[in-house]
């Protein structure tokens, strides 16, 4: 009789292996980046994109940290309250922490306006501005400003180690050279 029982549970036990060995699996992939960092084109555009959305558009804050390479800054300059300049560091976390939330009930969309870039070997420098609208549809921005973009290339993809920015105020007007070319 133990054997029995025995035979039984073990021929439940193949069956139910070989069933779960038939089953499909659902794999848990994680989504595949790698084509936004391939080029500096790539990686900035990304940046912009992943940043932009209108009032209650959640950001994909998984891409965002993707685009940054390990102990990567983000830098605001600005002034304080007693009108000093002042820079504020975070890590991509912090940016998140930070302005994650305001982006999303305020609506936020940060677009290039104009890029100069300088590459050597694996490091490039990248200066774009910047206008930046509440929603898609607005046509006049309510900020404008420079991103100085510090990327890294290594060997397989580019990487943001840094990016230092400042808002154009009456004060400091963006100088022509950083701005698109006027049309004739």
């Amino acid at each position: 009789m133990k054997k029995i029982i025995l035979l039984a549970f073990l021929s439940t036990l193949s069956i139910s292996t070989f069933a779960q060995d038939e089953a499909p699996k659902e794999e848990n992939k994680e989504p595949d980046y790698t084509q936004n960092v391939q080029t500096i084109d790539n990686i900035v555009r990304t940046l912009y994109d992943v940043i932009s959305g209108d009032p209650g558009e959640e950001r994909n804050w998984d891409l965002f940290k993707f685009l940054f390479y390990k102990d990567a800054k983000l830098i605001a300059s600005g002034k304080n309250q007693m009108r000093e300049a002042m820079v504020s560091y975070m890590n991509p976390g912090d940016y998140i922490k930070n302005s994650g939330k305001w982006m999303v009930e305020h609506g936020f969309h940060e677009r290039e306006i104009h890029r100069t870039s300088n590459t050597f070997g694996n490091m490039s420098q990248v200066f774009s501005t910047y206008e930046a609208y509440k929603n898609k549809e607005d046509e006049e921005p309510f900020m404008r400003g420079i991103n100085s973009i510090q990327l890294y290339n290594d060997g397989k993809r580019w990487w943001i180690i840094n990016i230092y920015w400042a808002n154009e105020s009456r004060r400091t007007p963006i100088p022509r050279t950083y701005l698109p070319k006027q049309k004739s």
